[in-house]
């Protein structure tokens, strides 16, 4: 029995190892998105994500969507949000942004350095987390 959870885990261990490189290589050149946690909230068919978005200075992320609530929180460097209906808001660090569910919006690092954030999204379950508008 010992052996055989000693070989479960070392398989499990392996494939991880196997679908990391698989994740980073799908995000744009100049984009870091670390996962964090994503959890079921109590409202039904709803869920907390949490990510990590590093930007290179110099980058942006085209418009987009989410399926629910933004919350954005500016860890480092300084970002350009462009959120439809508002004026371009930069934004540096400490500063936070609220954007409401299906806004489409776009973000730039208009800094010198690696600019961070923490986003926290809430949003529907099994819908993709991000659409891109063209």
């Amino acid at each position: 029995m010992t052996a055989t959870r000693l070989l479960a885990r070392a398989a499990l261990i392996a494939g991880s190892f196997l679908t990391i490189p698989t994740a980073q290589a799908k995000q744009p050149a100049g984009f870091t998105r670390t996962d964090l946690q994503r959890h079921d909230l109590s409202a039904p068919g709803r869920e907390a994500v949490q990510v990590r978005v590093d930007i290179a200075p110099g980058k942006a992320f085209g418009r987009h969507t989410h399926p629910g609530e933004e919350i954005i929180y500016v860890l480092a460097g300084t970002l350009e949000y462009d959120v439809d209906g508002r004026p371009p808001a930069t934004l540096k660090a400490g500063d936070v942004l609220f954007i409401p569910a299906g806004t489409i919006h776009a973000a730039r690092n208009v800094g010198s350095v690696t600019a961070s954030e923490l986003a926290t999204y809430i949003v529907e379950k099994d819908k993709p987390l991000l659409t891109l508008v063209k």
